[in-house]
This record gives structure tokens, sequence and C-alpha cells, in this order.
């Protein structure tokens, strides 16, 4: 979110994948509750502007997807001509039946390296930021070391290996 904030790009969602999310982590961590993932939700949607994408419901049942219930957010990002879907979920989102709507599908930690080629000094002030904001001491690390062992880092050298 804080890259985001920072508009480096145009960050897109719907209700419905905010629920997804919200979903997602109370399965999945019993420190989250539902309340303080609603607070985010707000802080989301209050702070990054026009990300709310609305009206795209019309298109959900027209779509084919290997995975019925991630049509809305094909749906969404073709009313809100995104050029890409930011997920881990790549099986889901065939480039074939993305290709007539010019979107392609992008690895969180891909998206991340992107934006880091693009504007690197902003990225690192930002990532920088973040980690410093990290409030369990055993995730305060050095610059160095929190960036030596990030996948960001890994997958930008093997970036920038197969370019040169």
């Amino acid at each position: 979110m804080r890259l985001a904030l920072a508009d480096l790009f145009k960050a897109r969602w719907t209700d419905a994948i905010h629920e997804e999310w919200i979903n997602a982590l109370l399965r999945r961590d019993q420190c989250f509750t539902r309340a303080k993932l609603e607070r985010i939700r707000k802080l989301m949607d209050d702070h990054v502007r026009d990300a709310k994408v609305v009206g795209y419901e019309a298109l959900i049942e027209t779509l084919d997807l290997p995975d019925p219930n991630d049509r809305h957010v094909l749906a969404a990002a073709i009313r809100c001509n995104a050029d890409a879907i930011v997920t881990c979920n790549a099986k889901d989102f065939p480039p074939d039946q993305l290709s007539a709507y010019a979107i392609e599908i992008i690895h969180p930690d891909d998206f991340v390296v992107y934006q880091l080629d693009m504007a690197a000094g902003t990225v690192c002030r930002i990532l920088r930021e973040q980690r410093m904001a990290l409030k369990s001491p055993k995730l305060q690390r050095s610059s160095w070391q929190f960036y030596k062992n990030s996948s960001c880092r890994k997958r930008s050298l093997r970036s920038k290996n197969m370019l040169t």
C-alpha cells in the first residue's frame, strides 16, 4: 500500500476483492480480527485515490476462467482498463483468456521488482520506511540484512542477469 500511496502505479480493487483478502487472513492467521481488518480496508479505501472499481458486475457472467470464483477480478480489471492483475494465482488466469483484454498477470514479487526498476530511489525509501515500521523486535534487522534476505533482491538479480 505504501507504494500505491507514492503514485508509482494505479491500485484498483473492489469490495469483493476486499472480502477475499480479509477472509483469507481470518482463516490463516488467528492474530487478526474482523474489526482490525475492516479498519485496514477503510484506510485503504480512504487513502488510495480512485481505487474502488464499481460497475463491473454485469461483466462477470460473460467471462470464462478455470475458477469461476475469480471472474469478478477479471471483470473489475476490464472495467477499469487495467494493464495487469497482480496475483500469486496465475494458474486461474490463463494468458489466452486475458489477451483479448490486453491484461497480463504479474506475480507480486515481480511487480515490486518492476517498480524498483522504474523508480529505485523511491521504492528503496518506501521499503526502508516499511521495514522501520515493523513492531516485532525479531524483524528489526539492518538494512543490508533485510535487503540481502529479501525475495525481491533475488528476483531482481535474476531479472538483471537475464537482461545482460
